[in-house]
């Protein structure tokens, strides 16, 4: 297809569309437990994850260089503080609308986690939570907040803490602020960290470029690894809570093509330029994975500047996600306060979960499990038992597939109503022929 000349789209979609395909014949075939299934996937998974690994290999370097390159272009300067401010206030902000939306589906539903058969995966996963809430006493605000903040920034580079890409972040806007003080004292010598800079940034889009390449064969072997391995069963058993989910990550989709109405931009355009993205997002359940295709999308396709799209996906792994931080935990507290007599109704329990959501979400999405993590802090914080968020294990990979892609998707609508609000989209970028915009270019 790349040789006939097929459109990068179109290509994407073909590998999801023959991936389901293979998945469902690999699951009738086989059934979902067996071992002959077992083997052939961890055969494919070096297609599926290895390509997920390789989009993670090239996360901080790209995030690093390209937030560098941002202030030698002059892309970031007096604005940043205004800038970044912008982006974390969308994040949250729309995470406590994300709260929202997560309690009306549930009520509306009339979600309750009484109603659901614990069986043994889903009490060992219980006590797995309650082991892991044990530990997560000191997780406030303030320590959550010093967790972002780079100690040692050569750490963060080896991807070794939960927060390691904010720290590389900020720790590339403070050598950004340098350079910029450079130019004042020593133009000479910030002319030549300038080549270097931009040297290094054309190396390493090389190599996002080459990666980004694989993504039809990526998407391929991830989606039919997950349609071979589902629990149809489980999910008929769940379908009630499956279809709220889905129905809460919609309506706060639209909400996010509503913030894009707002700024005076075309929702359907950026539903379409932004497809590739979100769908490898919803098949790869990796945030951090999806970070290079965020980004991509965002400059070549959306028209936002390099240092707004690189601060915008980058913060949206770790602060504010919608799905994992905001939709998921809002549900989850409102199905389980009648099981120890809390009226889920009532105002005042409504308005704690909100603003609990909201602080919670700071630091949350960048840890593995990131849903499950939030969800330990919001239940603990409003005295809920954490361990029947193990109650979902059976459903929990499918429901994750709408969270991840919603939480890209908010990412990518800050960095662009931070970008048109500052007045720096590229509009024609954004009108732009999508077919001239193919983000493996």
């Amino acid at each position: 297809m790349h040789r006939k000349k097929v459109s990068f789209s179109k290509r994407v979609f073909t590998g999801l569309g023959l991936g389901i395909l293979f998945g469902f014949i690999l699951h009738i075939a086989y059934g979902a437990d067996s071992e002959i299934l077992a083997e052939s996937v961890s055969w494919f998974n070096i297609v599926g994850t290895g390509y997920v690994k390789l989009l993670q290999m090239i996360v901080v370097p790209l995030v690093f260089i390209s937030i560098l390159g941002a202030f030698t272009k002059v892309t970031i300067g007096k604005n940043f503080g205004k800038m970044a401010g912008m982006i974390l206030g969308i994040l949250v902000g729309t995470t406590a609308i994300a709260a929202i939306v997560g309690i009306s589906a549930s009520l509306l539903f009339g979600l309750d986690a009484s109603e659901i058969v614990q069986g043994e995966a889903e009490t060992a996963r219980g006590l797995s939570i309650e082991e892991r809430s044990a530990g997560m006493a000191d997780k406030a605000l303030p320590n959550q907040i010093l967790d972002l903040l780079p100690a040692n920034p050569f750490l963060d580079f080896t991807g070794a803490r939960p927060t390691s890409t904010i720290g590389v972040v900020i720790f590339a806007a403070f050598l950004g602020f340098a350079y910029l003080a450079l130019v004042r004292r020593d133009e000479e010598n910030a002319n030549l960290v300038k080549k270097g800079i931009d040297a290094l940034y054309s190396l390493i889009m090389g190599v996002v470029r080459i990666v980004l390449r694989l993504t039809p064969y990526g998407i391929l072997a991830i989606i039919a690894r997950t349609v071979a391995t589902s629990d149809f069963a489980a999910i008929y058993s769940l379908g009630k809570f499956v279809l709220a989910s889905y129905v809460a990550l919609i309506i706060m989709f639209i909400i996010h093509l509503v913030i894009i109405s707002i700024s005076g931009l075309n929702p359907i355009t950026y539903v379409k330029k932004t497809a590739e993205a979100l769908l490898f997002a919803f098949s790869s359940r990796s945030s951090a994975g999806t970070l290079p295709l965020n980004i991509k999308t965002q400059t070549d396709r959306l028209g936002v500047p390099d240092g707004v799209a690189n601060f915008a996906g980058s913060f949206g792994l770790s602060i504010g996600q919608n799905g994992c931080a905001g939709v998921y935990p809002a549900m989850l507290a409102i199905m389980i306060a009648p099981t120890v007599g809390q009226n889920p109704l009532e105002p005042t329990f409504l308005l704690t979960l909100i603003v609990v959501v909201a602080i919670s979400s700071f630091g949350v999405a960048g840890v593995g499990g990131g849903a499950t993590f939030s969800a330990i802090l919001v239940l603990s914080a409003l005295n809920l038992p954490v361990a029947l968020a193990g109650l979902l294990i059976s459903v929990e990979p499918l429901i994750d597939m709408g969270r991840t892609a919603l939480n890209v998707s908010g990412s990518m609508t800050a960095g662009v109503a931070t970008a048109r609000a500052g007045g720096e989209l590229d509009k024609d970028i954004y009108n732009g022929s999508i077919e001239n915009q193919s983000i493996e270019a």
